[in-house]
């Protein structure tokens, strides 16, 4: 199963501790993760492979997007900055509504994020 992994600048520590926390789940079920450019960058340093896309606001959360809607992504795990504006809000959207049209999971927090990685546990 394919997972793809984004995270606002002010998330991406939290995502990358989420991944630690979880990385026997990730393991244990042959998750592969993609991710946008920087955020897949922090994962690797933590030891995660992940396949990177290109920055988010430089077309990654596009291409993410593209995957979705061609099958190859299941699920997407995207830690949003709530309190920070963003200048490719219409990426993120497109993106949330790709998701959206083609039943795909879509966490914005680290508490969904939890719910939908325990419940692919087998």
């Amino acid at each position: 199963m394919e997972i793809a992994i984004i995270a606002h600048d002010g998330m991406k520590a939290d995502m990358v501790q989420f991944l630690n926390k979880n990385k026997s789940i990730l393991i244990a079920e042959g998750i592969k993760l993609i991710a946008t450019g920087t955020t897949g960058s922090k994962a690797e340093n933590a030891g995660f492979k992940v396949k990177k896309m290109l920055s988010g606001p430089l077309g990654g959360d596009a291409q993410i997007a593209a995957r979705v809607a061609e099958g190859k992504t299941k699920m997407v795990l995207f830690f949003k900055d709530p309190l920070s504006s963003h200048v490719h809000e219409v990426d993120i959207n497109m993106l949330i509504r790709i998701c959206d049209v083609h039943n795909v999971p879509l966490a914005t927090n680290e508490a969904t994020a939890q719910l939908l990685l325990n419940a692919i546990v087998v």
